[in-house]
């Protein structure tokens, strides 16, 4: 595998894990001002987080921890049958100011990074498209990174991560108009199809996911309420048949 620059964090399970037990890919932002103050915590043993890999402003990529040792940078976190996720995956930290200071899209030249190292991980360890996250997807009650200026539907035409295949236009008209009762409960199968895990019962549970999904593939509105476009959108990242 490609060699990065070093930065070594301290916070990782000692114990190595198989090649086999790696299956996801985590994306999230730093959410802090500063890279030097991002990279000040990742590497503090009292923060107690971390990550494997640190993508700077500029692109350039720098390992934190290495792949094989499990970083915490999930935490508390479900994708279908899985529970805290930090054992199943790599974790990958862009460096953004997130929402709490005037988020900003990501820039080109951490894209073209994301591009290659997430090919150059998805070939080593063998992971499916669908298995590419981003926090929120994760941790939807806790999380909103990495966003929705996140660029999903640019890193699928790479054969990275996963994305409908509606015409914009189309979805435009139905952005907005409500569901009937039916299509309500078949919504909450495509997500749980797609890999979301929660309680539908729970109504505040219910209404991060949503918006969880919306930040991933909905992102002009994010506010929790399931409406057309919402629904076909579900619909066809369900009928693509990548789960």
């Amino acid at each position: 595998m490609t060699k990065f620059k070093n930065f070594y964090s301290p916070n990782f399970d000692q114990i190595k894990r198989r090649n086999s037990n790696i299956k996801y890919l985590i994306y999230h932002y730093t959410g802090m001002k500063s890279e030097k103050s991002a990279l000040k915590r990742l590497c503090d043993a009292r923060s107690k987080v971390s990550c494997h890999y640190f993508i700077k402003k500029s692109g350039e990529i720098l390992q934190i921890v290495p792949d094989r040792y499990i970083s915490w940078h999930a935490g508390k976190s479900c994708w279908k049958k899985d529970n805290m996720l930090n054992k199943s995956s790599i974790g990958i930290e862009i460096h953004n100011s997130g929402h709490s200071f005037n988020y900003t899209k990501f820039n080109n030249n951490q894209i073209v990074s994301i591009k290659i190292l997430s090919n150059l991980l998805m070939k080593q360890y063998r992971i499916k498209r669908h298995n590419i996250l981003g926090h929120s997807d994760i941790s939807p009650d806790r999380k909103k990174d990495p966003g929705e200026k996140f660029p999903w539907q640019k890193l699928n035409s790479y054969k990275i991560g996963i994305w409908h295949s509606l015409d914009s236009r189309l979805l435009q008209k139905l952005r907005n108009r409500k569901i009937i009762k039916n299509q309500y409960k078949i919504f909450i199968k495509f997500l749980k199809k797609i890999g979301f895990n929660f309680n539908a019962q729970n109504k505040n549970n219910l209404k991060y996911t949503v918006k969880a999904f919306q930040r991933h593939f909905r992102p002009q509105i994010i506010n929790g309420k399931i409406d057309m476009e919402c629904f076909e959108i579900a619909k066809n990242l369900c009928k693509k048949r990548l789960y």
